[in-house]
């Protein structure tokens, strides 16, 4: 099944139902007025909005329109809660290899977390905007799920059936912000701005047999000014998988239905697949030949994120985004 949210009915939307292909979606107001509403009850409302996405693939549906990605905003336009792992250790491994710091052993056994701006997400073909380009503007390509909710303490095993969607993320980073903020010993906070997510959010199911062992076993591909940036799989080296995440983020809070866990950049090893985001490339380039050489995004810059299936077709629909200067508006 697959979901979406379109930009009308508030600052929350308007849930929709969207076919297999993308092409068609119908709204469900009798079953749910948003996606937050249908997540807080998922037991009654999943059944009846499985029948109105049968009845849109069999060309039953008797109020289908043409679904169109621009008019979306991200499928959960706020949250309750954006936890954002870390993953991909090999990335992380990197990062500190590029600036000559030992790699914690820790790393590999305890997922790194942090808490992402939840107020307000990006629509997933809306603009990312910024006041400076010496921000650093750098985009992160990765895998999210959101859950039901999720009783503190519950375990990794437990966790996996908690997992009700899935998502695409652009995990927007100001990199040059990055440093400062991390010396004060207090985290992220100015640094990572709102992020997006892709036009529509699936249920496991929909993946096949690409959704196992809590991964998702399919390139993420990234371009960038409409060159291929990298596409490595998200299933591939992924130290901690989706269950191990919820449950990091479970051991001392409850999780409210319709959080959202991250998986952080997906990375592989193998680099010929490429990056997800600017940051590793440029720290390939350092670690190979003493600086970086790829500049961060500027305006006008475009990237675009999709995941394919085996037979080439967009499972999530395509975050496609422009970055442009912002303009405050008068108070």
């Amino acid at each position: 099944m697959k979901l979406a949210t379109l930009k009308r009915g508030g600052r929350d939307g308007t849930l929709v139902v969207v076919n297999k292909d993308l092409t068609l979606a119908q709204a469900v107001p009798d079953i749910a007025p948003t996606l937050q509403a249908a997540l807080d009850d998922w037991t009654r409302a999943e059944p009846r909005l499985r029948q109105v996405y049968a009845d849109l693939n069999h060309g039953a549906a008797r109020h289908a329109f043409p679904f169109e990605p621009k008019a979306c905003h991200s499928p959960l336009p706020r949250a309750y809660q954006w936890a954002d792992g870390s993953a991909y250790v090999n990335h992380v491994e990197l990062v500190r290899k590029a600036r000559g710091a030992s790699m914690p052993p820790e790393f590999w056994s305890d997922p790194l977390m942090y808490q992402g701006c939840s107020d307000r997400f990006i629509g997933p073909c809306d603009p990312i905007e910024a006041a400076d380009e010496g921000w650093g503007i750098d985009f992160e390509a990765e895998v999210a799920v959101i859950t039901d909710d999720v009783p503190m303490g519950v375990t990794p095993e437990q966790a996996a059936g908690h997992i009700k969607l899935l998502m695409l993320v652009n995990d927007v980073s100001l990199r040059n912000l990055i440093p400062a903020e991390l010396a004060k010993g207090f985290g992220f906070f100015q640094s990572k701005p709102a992020s997006s997510f892709s036009p529509v959010a699936v249920t496991p199911d929909e993946l096949g047999d690409a959704w196992r062992d809590g991964k998702v076993h399919l390139p993420l591909v990234v371009h960038l000014n409409g060159e291929l940036f990298g596409r490595p799989n998200a299933g591939v080296d992924m130290t901690f998988n989706f269950p191990r995440l919820i449950a990091h983020v479970a051991r001392t809070r409850y999780l409210g239905a319709g959080s959202i866990v991250g998986s952080g950049t997906v990375s592989n090893v193998d680099r010929s697949v490429g990056s997800c985001c600017l940051a590793e490339r440029r720290m390939l380039e350092t670690i190979e030949e003493g600086r970086p050489r790829t500049p961060f995004m500027r305006f006008g810059d475009r990237v675009r994120i999709e995941m394919l299936d085996e037979r080439g077709r967009t499972v999530f629909g395509a975050i496609d985004q422009s970055v442009e200067r912002y303009q405050p508006s008068a108070a």
